[in-house]
């Protein structure tokens, strides 16, 4: 798997600028934010004209299909690009709104008593796509069944203690103990709602169909190639989804994906090299808008391997890295150095305060690698070949190569590299370059640093149980300047531990073609879904 997610193979990052003709800044955008075509609100690259009239085909062009990876099944969705692919069909009780605070979905409205009880109020006139009305026990049903399964997302869930139905429209969720990013767990594909009663029926295989209460339902799928998906005729939201049908075009090679726009044979593509929003300056109509968002590449040093088994060793790759310069070379300068809670988010850290940071560098890199008898380190790091991935380690291999570190880059293929940094244990890898979705709550990717719940990396990780424990105490802290202090002690133990180290946020860039669509894009996005708002585009049409 990649948990770019979560973790790794699939998601979106924070403050950048477009970079096509026509751009134009969006007022009142947040900083770095930047709006395409017409004036966007706060909080958005860009909004759909509501005057254009509804239906239309519209198609986007995606850089690489892990929808079917572990099958359809949403629980076991694991990686970003599942995750965009899957919120077209199926919904959850709650969603994030461009400032990331939680937002009503299949939940109207909710109330917390107290820190460790969350009531649900569902929302009426839900149906699923086959046109059965949604219910409670799809709820209670979907959610039990999450915490049942094997899914990486029910370490995000925290301390569920009982999920009961108090009624036909009102379902009650009790916590051991409290849990700060309970809500925004709650806002993320995994814990979709799903059709319990035909899944209990044995009516539906939700591994091999996808049957959800989202705008759009699934028309048929070939496996790395393309997704084409119709309206719900059934879906709540009237008046979405405004186009009638999605054809998604899976278009492995940047550029295919470029040469689509270009020509109009795609309306929207995904773009991953910096350099790909100047080969589009200028093409007529193409617009290009970078989004920020809360994801970060981080860098794994394999502490089961001979070569990172001394942490004085990888706390002097840590300290040898130079993120600024990852972020301003291998990303263009759209990207921002980070900490493992995601720069941009609330209470965030700062990866400026960090002991890497202020430790002095290669050369101080080189000292404690001598002393832990390593002064000739020389490693492998292995990637996978998306761009801007081989752009951010040719940036590491020169930050190291200044701390007397030989860095030899291996560049695989996306299944090879997953199959070689994920799929055995102990993993046969010394190093690796991968990303996880920052999401929208800062202690939430921080669970991944506990080997233990996350489960994908225990090939190559060891558990901390200090680490473990200040994890724990972040997550309980109420929002505040408290947990800030919680979150800040997380960070500094994850920089000096460097069995996994973050990074720089990842861009997430998007072309269109502004004489065929008009799209609505949050400014900053935090689960790797550049899909969230296709429900709202408009087609362009004569």
């Amino acid at each position: 798997m990649r948990y770019r997610l979560a973790c790794g193979l699939a998601a979106v990052l924070t403050a950048t600028t477009a970079c096509a003709a026509g751009t134009t800044a969006a007022p009142g955008a947040p900083a770095g934010g930047t709006a395409t075509g017409s004036a966007a609100a706060p909080g958005y690259l860009a909004l759909a004209d509501g005057k254009l009239p509804a239906g239309g085909a519209l198609s986007f062009a995606v850089h690489i299909d892990s929808g079917a990876a572990t099958g359809l099944d949403p629980q076991l969705a694991d990686v970003a690009t599942s995750w965009q692919l899957m919120s077209l069909v199926y919904e959850t009780l709650v969603t994030v709104g461009p400032d990331f605070a939680p937002q009503p979905k299949l939940a109207e409205k909710w109330e917390t008593p107290d820190p460790t009880t969350y009531v649900f109020h569902l929302r009426e006139g839900v149906a699923f796509s086959n046109g059965r009305a949604m219910t409670a026990d799809d709820v209670v049903g979907s959610l039990k069944r999450l915490l049942a399964a094997e899914s990486v997302w029910k370490g995000q869930l925290g301390p569920v203690d009982k999920i009961t139905k108090v009624d036909d429209a009102t379902v009650k969720v009790t916590l051991t103990r409290p849990y700060t990013p309970f809500l925004a767990a709650l806002a993320n594909v995994p814990a979709a709602i799903l059709p319990m009663k035909e899944i209990e029926a044995k009516e539906l295989d939700p591994a091999k169909e996808m049957l959800g209460t989202g705008p759009f339902k699934v028309r048929d799928h070939r496996q790395d190639v393309s997704w084409n998906f119709d309206r719900n005729e059934h879906y709540w939201d009237k008046g979405k989804p405004a186009a009638d049908s999605l054809a998604i075009t899976i278009a492995p090679e940047e550029a295919a994906r470029v040469a689509a726009v270009q020509n109009g044979s795609a309306a929207l593509a995904s773009l991953g090299n910096v350099d790909s929003a100047a080969m589009l300056a200028g093409a007529a109509d193409v617009k290009v808008a970078t989004q920020a968002t809360t994801d970060f590449y981080y860098l794994m040093l394999n502490s089961r391997n001979p070569a990172f088994a001394d942490p004085r060793v990888r706390q002097a790759v840590n300290m040898a890295l130079d993120r600024r310069q990852i972020a301003d070379i291998a990303l263009g300068g759209q990207g921002r150095p980070t900490a493992v809670t995601p720069a941009g988010l609330p209470g965030a850290c700062d990866p400026a305060a960090m002991p890497s940071a202020t430790a002095g560098g290669a050369a101080k890199a080189k000292e404690l690698l001598a002393q832990a008898g390593a002064a000739n380190l020389s490693f492998t790091l292995s990637i996978y070949s998306t761009e801007p991935a081989p752009a951010v380690a040719q940036v590491i291999q020169q930050n190291l190569q200044a701390a007397g570190v030989t860095v030899k880059i291996e560049q695989m293929d996306e299944a090879s590299w997953a199959g070689k940094v994920y799929g055995k244990a102990p993993a046969p890898f010394e190093a690796a370059l991968s990303w996880f979705a920052g999401y929208a709550d800062p202690g939430m990717v921080t669970t991944w640093w506990n080997p233990d719940v996350a489960g994908f990396n225990q090939g190559f990780m060891q558990a901390d149980k200090e680490l473990n424990t200040l994890i724990a105490k972040a997550g309980e802290t109420p929002a505040g300047a408290g947990r800030d202090q919680a979150l800040a002690a997380v960070c500094a133990k994850v920089d000096t531990d460097a069995q996994m180290v973050p990074l720089v946020t990842r861009p997430a860039t998007i072309a269109y073609r502004a004489d065929a669509v008009s799209p609505s894009l949050y400014a900053t996005e935090g689960y790797g879904n550049l899909l969230r708002l296709v429900a709202d585009a408009r087609v362009k049409r004569g």
